[in-house]
């Protein structure tokens, strides 16, 4: 059952929509949404969005997979004036990959709007590109904190035209000492406007932030009456036989899609070549990366191109990567809350999952803190860990790169036609499509992988050459 907390101050109720055709949206956004699939709204957005397309200011409480994004995007752009063009809304969130990421949604849903501009501005990249961008004008702006501060306080964004705010992983932020900068930047921004706030959590801190930049808001909070259920083992072991306990992890589990949690960089990449040496194919992901690096890596794990992905608490939160058999924590993590959002990976979208965690006997302590968090816990023998030799811990598509996108014209239609009708490949051979600015991905079949980059290579896309290689 999924439960709606409706402030005192709000002078109406919560009203419940089955389908977006109940929603006051467009025809064309609505044929949009059918074209996306986007056929029935999630628990959230059932509840929240007839609230925030009322331009009612919203505290929204949910997890990440819920469809969130999809809950505070939509209001945005149908509230948007297109022909004025200077940034209308703002959206702050706690990492470069989250803030990528809704980027991309935003630019998905709005596909029935001629010339809606998005930009990113986060830390990480370089910053004279996005001055010159902010000079040229935007509609939306999504970005990290220390970032969007940075500009602001340089006078690069012109913020008499925003009339909505989005804090998105709002706990998340607050958690990571944002609390100064989001405020900061909200001070600078017209009184008058829409807030949203989305949050995995209530507390004292988020209750704080909310009484401080919301004005008579509607809570929503979904609650559902069977949670998901993510199976937990935990094994006591030794630092020096850590690694070698991972193949068995994985193929007694018959794991497909595996996601290994480090505490630190520097372990992912001694991991990772250790894993390696033991003939498996992973990627990492963790700080050191270029922002291209990471996107890359986040797009050949998600597209099931590699079976496993090391990585650091960069990936235990804001990251949209679904249907992931197994999390293992190499390392015990430093507190409950991570380890809530590191398991929290293999339970998207309403999923169970299982999630196995290695300790030794220094880590006693932060495993009585977990184990008071989670008392249902599985405490197992590591001599109960059965290496299947027969399960092959692999994955069946591979990914090719292409070298043109977005700033290209390129559209996923154009690369699913040249595979097809131009070479002959069977759509079943063909995975999932990503096109970013200047490159595209394209997982496919690995038995075909040779037989592509032979034929593509020769072969025009949308009336051009590319230059196309296996990753």
């Amino acid at each position: 059952m999924v439960l709606g907390i409706i402030s005192k101050n709000y002078k109406g109720f919560i009203i419940l929509v089955e389908k977006f055709s109940q929603l006051n949206l467009s025809k064309e956004f609505l044929s949009n949404l059918d074209s996306l699939n986007y056929l029935k709204p999630t628990a959230i957005q059932q509840k929240s969005l007839p609230l925030s397309l009322d331009n009612n200011d919203l505290i929204a409480q949910a997890k990440t997979g819920s469809g969130k994004t999809v809950a505070f995007c939509i209001p945005l752009i149908n509230k948007l004036d297109i022909k004025n063009f200077r940034v209308q809304s703002l959206i702050i969130a706690p990492t470069r990959e989250l803030a990528n990421q809704i980027a991309q949604e935003l630019r998905k849903l709005s596909r029935h709007v001629h010339n809606m501009k998005v930009l990113t501005l986060c830390g990480g990249m370089p910053f004279k590109p996005q001055v010159v961008s902010l000079s040229h004008q935007a509609h939306i702006l999504v970005g990290t904190p220390g970032r969007i501060l940075k500009h602001i306080q340089q006078n690069n964004i012109d913020l008499e035209n925003i009339n909505s705010l989005v804090l998105d992983e709002a706990d998340k932020m607050l958690d990571m000492g944002f609390y100064d900068d989001i405020m900061e930047i909200i001070s600078s921004l017209p009184t008058k406007r829409q807030t949203l706030l989305f949050s995995a959590t209530f507390e004292k801190n988020i209750e704080k932030l909310a009484s401080n930049v919301l004005k008579n808001p509607v809570l929503v909070k979904i609650e559902e009456e069977e949670k998901v259920y993510i199976k937990q083992k935990f094994y006591e072991v030794r630092e020096d036989n850590k690694t070698a306990l991972i193949p068995g992890i994985i193929s007694s589990n018959k794991a497909k899609s595996i996601l290994i949690f480090c505490n630190m960089k520097i372990k992912c990449d001694q991991l990772a070549d250790d894993l390696y040496a033991l003939g498996l194919d992973v990627l990492t992901l963790h700080s050191d990366l270029e922002q291209k690096q990471r996107d890359e890596t986040i797009i050949l794990f998600s597209n099931k191109s590699y079976p496993i992905l090391i990585a650091t608490d960069v990936a235990s939160r804001g990251l949209h990567i679904d249907d992931v058999d197994l999390v293992i924590n190499y390392d015990l993590s430093l507190d409950e809350k991570i380890h809530t959002h590191r398991i929290g990976r293999t339970a998207r979208a309403g999923k169970g999952g299982l999630a196995v965690s290695l300790y030794t006997h220094s880590d006693l302590d932060r495993y009585d803190i977990i184990k008071d968090t989670f008392p249902d816990i599985i405490e197992e023998d590591v001599s109960k860990i059965e290496d299947d030799l027969s399960y092959k811990i692999d994955s069946p598509q591979r990914t090719i790169f292409i070298n043109g996108g977005k700033k290209h014209k390129l559209r996923a239609g154009d690369i699913l036609g040249a595979l097809t009708a131009g070479i002959g490949l069977d759509k079943s051979d063909i995975g999932k499509i990503d096109i970013l600015d200047f490159a595209s991905y394209v997982a496919i079949n690995k038995e075909k992988i040779a037989y592509v980059l032979d034929k593509l290579s020769k072969s025009k896309i949308k009336g051009k050459f590319y230059r196309i290689y296996e990753k």
